[in-house]
């Protein structure tokens, strides 16, 4: 296929606009999948996808369509990417959209416009890219219409509405015409005015494990075409690996003799270890030839502990961890040792999302139990002796004595949300002691720039935002800077003894009140025993609040009837002696949950 053939274009969207459900009728009206193999959310091919109605991973696809211009019917190949919508995955959303010439921005017309959807739009604009706009689920459009496409054009920049499709993905209507618009709208790849075989250059925008052909790399070609057998190198680590399989998705891996310039496609590298493949890198063949722009390492943002429990060995549970690590390039992971949990790893993810998903992937795929810390983000730490360590984990916070300063993370973000909600968008912006820097109306709806310590961010904002707003507002956010913060580490002792999973560090002001509301909160969750589970915060070694969880009541005296009440005496003074001996068996012997670990990082 000639490069003026072939049209590249994702689909960016906020989550549960329906990405996943145009990408459907896509795939059913260009043939691409028979009716009969035909399933919701296709594309979504992780069962944790199609549970939660999210796209987790990137999903390719090259679809043929045959278009009919004055008489004659046309063939075009059509290579479009299924991005992500999550804040979490930001990074490899833009490196999807550096492989493609063109974007349908999906608006969902019964929740409007959100903040993903301008923080994708933003990038997307950057890059240069033909912009279509689809304003899905028509059948069910509640918001006001008129005044949406007026906010669409003005936030995108329209003269008029032809660049404005009303669509139900759910129902077809009107997907047949926003596919062509596709072909007439979005150019023909960009391409080298003189490509040849020694100046291949393609960027990878994703990857995933196979155990036998390795780590493969999706990518778009950039120059020259890229071969079975042959020779490549990876340009960031300048490693070379020899090319054991080529060709695109359909959805599904189909090998060819080679992918040329301007196609979408896939390498399978044969490699099997991780860290060398990244998304954003730049394959070449020549090592004369240049990177392509935009490439940086995921940063980690949020971090948590991870052990196995006691069913599983730890070499089992090390390679389940690097074997899903290869499908995750952007996770890191840092070898530690725990006197309570034994050897594990610290976990870097990009977002509490990505945790959670890492986490749930872990134990579906591999059926690995482990045990989960306290997700907490990097702090750095200045010492008496005027070393700066970062710290990643309470555990791992000097004594107060030993500190000069401490500084935290903040970050930049973005907030989208009616304008009837901006006064209780801004307070609680102040609430969590975050910094407004600036608010304006778009039509109907309004953003609001703001910057917010990332631990508040992480802990609990975005559901506060969605409760005061009704569900309607959203949020983008990206990594600023260190600043100074006066923290103090938070201990909570579980029957008495030290529970390192809950352990937090958290502003000096709002430490005590914290500490008890996550007492209250564990007396909750926590389920009753044979004896009395005592709950305590301590702050510098200091116990500041105590809650108790009563023991489970056994009736000792409801067999006796009648007799001298010195028979049931007795009887309760036994039991309060056996309970006196529970309690000191019980030391140490409660374990929290997983569950219940993200229950109580949200309280505040």
């Amino acid at each position: 296929m000639t490069a003026d053939k072939i049209r590249n274009f994702a689909i960016i969207a906020h989550i549960d606009h329906g990405k996943s459900t145009l990408a459907d009728r896509f795939l059913e009206i260009t043939k691409t999948v028979s009716k009969e193999k035909l399933v919701n959310q296709f594309l979504d091919q992780l069962s944790l996808e199609r549970e939660r109605g999210i796209t987790i991973k990137m999903q390719p696809v090259r679809m043929s369509y045959f278009l009919n211009e004055n008489g004659v019917e046309t063939e075009y190949d059509l290579n479009l990417i299924d991005t992500p919508g999550h804040a979490d995955f930001s990074y490899e959303v833009s490196r999807a959209l550096a492989a493609v010439e063109g974007v349908i921005l999906l608006i969902d017309g019964t929740q409007g416009i959100q903040a993903q959807t301008i923080a994708h739009l933003r990038v997307a604009q950057n890059l240069g890219l033909k912009i279509i706009v689809a304003i899905n689920k028509i059948d069910l459009v509640t918001i006001e219409l008129e005044a949406l496409v007026s906010d669409i054009k003005n936030l995108v920049g329209l003269d008029s509405d032809e660049d404005i499709y009303l669509i139900s993905a759910k129902l077809g209507t009107g997907v047949a015409e926003l596919l062509e618009a596709v072909i007439k709208k979005i150019p023909p790849p960009r391409v080298q005015a003189d490509p040849k075989a020694d100046n291949a250059q393609a960027l990878i925008f994703d990857s995933h494990f196979d155990s036998y052909k390795g780590i493969i790399a999706h990518v778009r070609v950039f120059g020259g075409d890229f071969e079975v057998n042959k020779n490549y190198i990876l340009k960031s680590k300048n490693f070379i690996f020899k090319s054991i399989e080529v060709g695109y998705f359909k959805p599904e891996l189909k090998p060819l003799e080679r992918i040329d310039v301007g196609e979408i496609g896939y390498l399978a590298t044969g490699i099997k270890s991780h860290g060398l493949v990244k998304i954003g890198d730049t394959i070449v063949q020549s090592k004369e030839t240049s990177a392509l722009p935009g490439y940086k390492e995921p940063q980690p943002v949020v971090f948590a502990s991870i052990f196995p429990s006691v069913d599983i060995t730890y070499d089992s549970f090390q390679n389940n961890l690097n074997k899903l690590r290869l499908t995750d390039p952007a996770i890191e992971l840092t070898p530690i040792s725990s006197t309570l949990f034994g050897r594990g790893y610290l976990l870097g993810c990009l977002g509490l999302l990505h945790l959670e998903i890492f986490e749930e992937r872990l134990r579906r795929e591999f059926g690995t139990e482990l045990i989960l810390t306290l997700p907490s983000v990097t702090y750095l730490v200045k010492l008496n002796s005027g070393q700066t360590i970062e710290v990643r984990n309470p555990q791992e916070m000097p004594g107060p004595e030993t500190i000069i300063e401490i500084k935290e993370p903040w970050a930049k973000v973005l907030l989208v949300a009616p304008l009837a909600y901006l006064e209780k968008v801004l307070n609680l912006i102040k609430i969590k002691d975050g910094l407004i820097r600036k608010n304006e109306s778009a039509g109907s709806f309004v953003l609001v720039e703001a910057e917010l310590n990332v631990d508040e961010l992480i802990s609990g904002f975005y559901d506060e935002l969605k409760s005061v707003s009704a569900g309607y507002a959203s949020l983008e956010w990206q990594f600023l800077e260190y600043r100074f913060a006066d923290l103090a580490k938070v201990d909570i002792l579980i029957a008495e003894e030290k529970e390192a999973s809950l352990s937090r560090i958290i502003k000096k002001s709002r430490a005590e009140i914290t500490g008890r509301k996550i007492l209250k909160e564990l007396k909750k969750l926590l389920p009753q025993e044979q004896f009395p589970i005592k709950l305590q915060t301590a702050i510098g070694g200091k116990i500041i609040a105590r809650e108790t969880i009563p023991a489970l009541k056994a009736n000792v005296t409801g067999a006796l009837y009648g007799g001298d009440r010195t028979r049931k005496v007795k009887l309760w003074q036994k039991q309060k002696k056996g309970k006196k001996k529970l309690v000191q068996l019980g030391r140490g012997q409660v374990k929290v949950s997983s569950n219940i670990l993200i229950k109580i990082m949200k309280v505040r």
